[in-house]
């Protein structure tokens, strides 16, 4: 039996080429099933790491990129202060694919068209490694979270909601 070629993903070929370690998962997906919590769902034990990619407009700025926890919602407000803008919004999703290069459910904050503004909740700072899209749906990639930073030049930052 031949070996299934996996075709790699922007996201992946700039870790690569950044010579960043990293691990990849792969899940299975289905329209109905792409959010964050349906991938932790079937990634037992690693829930945790589990990071979503959102893309929002600064009124200043434009396209900015907030990457937090997988089963948290991002705060506006708070990510509109850190990106230096008065007013953010999600990104339609008509524009998601035009303005990064990917779908919904495999947005990945490495390898988009540009370099956007890239913010990734502080939380990932407590871990040793973390989890986010790598490109294409049913894909992940587990890495330090200081290298995500450094090749999306992320700052880490207080974004999602509190109660």
């Amino acid at each position: 039996m031949a070996k299934k070629k996996v075709l790699k993903t922007n996201a992946i070929r700039l870790i690569e080429q950044k010579k960043i370690p990293y691990t990849e998962y792969t899940y299975e997906w289905s329209e109905n099933h792409i959010s964050a919590n349906d991938v932790a769902a079937q990634m037992a034990g690693k829930a945790g790491q589990i990071f979503k990619t959102l893309v929002a407009v600064g009124n200043k700025t434009g396209p900015i990129v907030a990457v937090i926890p997988g089963d948290e919602e991002v705060d506006l407000k708070k990510l509109a202060k850190e990106s230096g803008n008065k007013k953010v919004e999600m990104l339609h999703l008509k524009d998601l694919e035009e303005t990064t290069g990917y779908i919904r459910g495999g947005c990945s904050p490495v390898g988009m068209k540009k370099l956007f503004p890239t913010f990734i909740d502080q939380r990932a700072t407590e871990l040793s490694l973390m989890i986010v899209s790598a490109g294409r749906r049913g894909l992940q990639m587990e890495l330090k979270p200081t290298d995500l930073a450094k090749v999306v030049n992320g700052k880490f930052v207080a974004i999602v909601a509190t109660e």
